[in-house]
C-alpha cells in the first residue's frame, strides 16, 4: 500500500525454528501432522525469501502453508510479513483468512481491525470490532474500550469512526459493567471528531451509569474549560468523595489547575494528595516546585528533598531521571539564593540526566564565575562530552553566554566571530553576535549584522525588534525604529517583550498615553523587570509616581540586577 504505514501494535513474528519446534511439539502428540515434508520445504523458501529480502512470494507461500495446516502461528507470520513489506492489501488478506479460520482468535480480530484502520478504511472495521469486545474477556473489556480511540485516531473521517463505534458496540452502552467505560469511549471518540459538546454528554452518561468508574471523570478533566463547568463539577465531586481517587487522576487534576494557572486550588490537591498517600513521589516534586514559585524555599526545599529520598528508592527510569534532575536544578537555586554557592555545586554535581548535563554544567560555571573562577567555569564547559550533533555549538553558545553574563564582551565577541568563520550563515550566531557588539557600542556593525540576519531569513522577527529596540533606546532615526518594530510585531503579535519595545518607541516619539497602554500591557502579559523600567518611566513622566514606584519596586523584585530598570532608576534620581 504505497504511501501507508503498518499498524503500530502488532508484533514482530516468530523466527521458523520457533515455528517448526511448535510443529514439532505437535507432531510428538499426533504423527498425522500437517507438517510433511513438502510443507517444511515450502515454509523455509518462504523463511529464504523474507530474508532475501523478497517479501510477496514469502507471504504467498507461508500464507499457504497455513491454510493447510490451519496453524494460527503460520497465519500470524505472513501477516507480519507482509506489514513489514508495507502490503496493506496482502497484509489484509492473510488476516482475513486466519480470521475465517480461527473465528474466535482475539489476536485475528485485532490485527484485522488493525489493518483496516491502516489502510483508512473505517467503514469497513465494525465487525472486527464488534469481534473484538466480543471475544474479550469481561474482566478485560474496559482496557479493550480505552484502547479503541487510539485504534481509530488516524482514521481520515474522525466523525464516521465515532458513529460507526457507537452503532457497533451499541448494547454495552447499557449493560451495568461496561457502560461507563463505553461512554468514556464514546466521549474521546466524539472529541477526536470536534464534537465536544458531544463528548461532555458522554461523560456525564459515564458518570451517570458508574459513579465510581475513573473513565468519564478522566475525560471529563480534559474536557475542563471556563465555558463549560459541568466538567469540573463531574471532576471536584469526584475527588470529594469518601472513597479516595487514585493518586494519578489528583495529579491530572493538579496539572490541569497549574495549567490554568490556578495555584491554590492546586496546592489543596496537593495536600490532600500526599496525606492520602504521603509516598507518591511525584507530587512531593510538583509541591516543592511550585513552593517555591511562591517565594517559600524552606517549605520547598523540604517537599524537594522528600521527593529526592522517594525517588531514589523507585526503579531508575527516564522519567525518575528526569524528576531528580528537576528537583536537583530546584535545590541548587534555593542554596544559591541564600549564598551557599558550595551547597548548590553539590546539587548540581549530582544530576546525571545527559538531556539536562548541559544545564547543569552553566549553571554550575555560573556558580564559579560568581566566586571569581570565570576561567575554570568555562574550562568546566569546554570539558563537557559531545553526545551529539551540535554539542559542540552548543558548547561555545554556552561559554559565550557565561561571557556575557559577566561582562566579558570582547572574548564573547571574538569566541562567536571564531564560529562564524566555519559557519558563516548561522543566524543564531550572527544575532548573538549583533547583542555582543551592542554591549561593545559597536552600533555601525550590531546594525550591519542584524541586516543580515534580516536578509537571510526575512521572518527573523527578533531581528526586527533588537534594531529598532536599539535605535528607540538612543533616541536615534525613530520613524524607522518604529517601522522595524512593527514589522517584528507582524510576525509576533503575542510578544510581550516586542509590545514592550513598541511602548517605548510610541513613548520616545512623544506619545505617551499609547505608549502607558501598551506597556501596561505587556507587564500584565509577562512581568518582567525590563519592562517594568520602562513602564515606570512613562508613568513617572505622567505624573503618576506612586504608581511607577510600585512598579519599579516589583521590577526590582523580580531581578535586582536589571541594568535596564538600575540605569532608569538612577538616571530619574529614584530611591525606593
Amino acid at each position: 500500500m504505497a504511501g501507508q504505514t503498518a499498524p503500530a501494535e502488532p508484533t514482530s513474528g516468530k523466527n521458523l525454528g520457533t515455528m517448526l519446534e511448535a510443529h514439532q511439539a505437535k507432531e510428538a502428540e499426533n504423527t498425522n501432522s500437517a507438517l510433511d515434508a513438502q510443507l517444511f520445504y515450502q515454509l523455509l523458501i518462504g523463511e529464504i525469501s523474507a530474508n532475501s529480502g523478497e517479501p510477496a512470494p514469502a507471504v504467498s507461500l507461508i500464507l499457504d502453508a497455513a491454510q493447510k495446516t490451519k496453524d494460527a502461528q503460520l497465519y500470524q507470520r505472513a501477516t507480519e510479513l507482509a506489514l513489514q513489506s508495507r502490503s496493506g492489501d496482502a497484509a489484509l488478506q492473510a488476516a482475513r483468512a486466519w480470521k475465517q479460520a480461527h473465528p474466535t482468535s482475539i489476536e485475528a480480530s485485532r490485527y484485522t481491525l488493525q489493518i483496516l484502520l491502516a489502510l483508512n478504511r473505517v467503514a469497513e472495521s465494525a465487525e472486527p470490532l464488534k469481534s473484538l469486545v466480543e471475544l474479550t474477556p469481561t474482566m478485560e473489556r474496559t482496557q479493550t474500550f480505552a484502547a479503541v480511540p487510539r485504534l481509530y485516531a488516524r482514521a481520515g473521517d474522525k466523525k464516521l469512526a465515532a458513529t460507526l463505534v457507537e452503532q457497533t458496540l451499541a448494547p454495552y452502552f447499557s449493560q451495568p459493567g461496561t457502560a461507563a467505560p463505553a461512554w468514556a469511549m464514546a466521549g474521546r471518540l466524539r472529541l477526536a471528531a470536534g464534537d465536544t459538546a458531544g463528548a461532555l454528554d458522554a461523560a456525564n452518561r459515564g458518570h451517570a451509569a458508574d459513579e465510581q468508574a475513573e473513565g468519564p471523570v478522566l475525560l471529563a478533566l480534559e474536557l475542563m474549560d471556563p465555558k463549560r463547568p459541568q466538567a469540573e463539577a463531574m471532576v471536584s465531586q469526584y475527588m470529594t468523595r469518601a472513597t479516595p481517587a487514585s493518586p494519578e487522576l489528583r495529579m491530572a487534576y493538579v496539572r490541569n489547575l497549574l495549567n490554568a494557572e490556578r495555584y491554590p486550588n492546586a496546592l489543596t490537591q496537593l495536600q490532600i494528595l500526599l496525606k492520602e498517600k504521603p509516598d507518591f513521589a511525584q507530587g512531593w516534586l510538583v509541591l516543592g516546585s511550585l513552593q517555591l514559585q511562591e517565594n517559600k524555599p524552606a517549605l520547598a526545599e523540604n517537599s524537594l528533598k522528600r521527593y529526592v529520598e522517594l525517588a531514589e528508592q523507585q526503579t531508575p527510569t527516564d522519567e525518575t531521571a528526569r524528576g531528580l534532575a528537576q528537583a536537583f536544578f530546584a535545590l541548587a537555586q534555593i542554596s544559591e539564593k541564600r549564598q551557599d554557592l558550595a551547597g548548590a555545586d553539590g546539587w548540581l554535581k549530582r544530576i546525571e540526566n545527559p538531556e539536562m548535563l548541559m544545564q547543569a554544567q552553566m549553571r554550575r560555571a555560573n556558580l564559579l564565575a560568581k566566586q571569581g573562577k570565570l576561567q575554570d567555569g568555562l574550562q568546566l564547559i569546554r570539558d563537557l562530552p559531545e553526545l551529539k550533533d551540535g554539542d559542540d555549538r552548543s558548547k561555545l553558545m554556552a561559554q559565550a553566554t557565561l561571557l556575557k553574563e559577566f561582562k566579558q564582551y570582547l572574548p564573547a565577541y571574538e569566541l562567536i566571530a571564531q564560529a562564524i568563520a566555519q559557519a558563516p550563515d548561522d543566524i543564531e550566531l550572527i544575532y548573538e553576535q549583533a547583542m555582543i557588539a551592542e554591549k561593545l557600542n559597536k552600533l555601525d556593525e550590531m546594525e550591519q549584522l542584524l541586516r543580515r540576519v534580516i536578509s537571510l531569513k526575512p521572518d527573523y522577527h527578533a531581528a526586527y525588534n533588537a534594531l529598532g529596540y536599539s535605535l528607540a533606546d538612543r533616541n536615534m532615526r525613530l520613524a524607522e525604529a518604529k517601522v522595524l518594530i512593527q514589522k517584528a510585531v507582524a510576525f509576533a503579535p503575542t510578544d510581550p517583550f516586542i509590545q514592550d519595545s513598541l511602548g517605548w518607541v510610541e513613548f520616545r516619539l512623544g506619545n505617551p498615553a499609547e505608549a502607558l497602554r501598551l506597556l501596561d500591557a505587556a507587564f500584565k502579559a509577562r512581568p518582567d523587570s525590563e519592562i517594568a523600567a520602562h513602564l515606570g518611566e512613562v508613568l513617572w513622566t505622567m505624573g503618576r509616581r506612586d504608581r511607577a514606584q510600585a512598579i519599579w519596586k516589583e521590577g526590582r523584585r523580580l531581578n535586582p540586577e536589571n541594568e535596564t530598570l538600575l540605569e532608569t532608576l538612577q538616571r530619574l534620581r529614584i530611591k525606593l
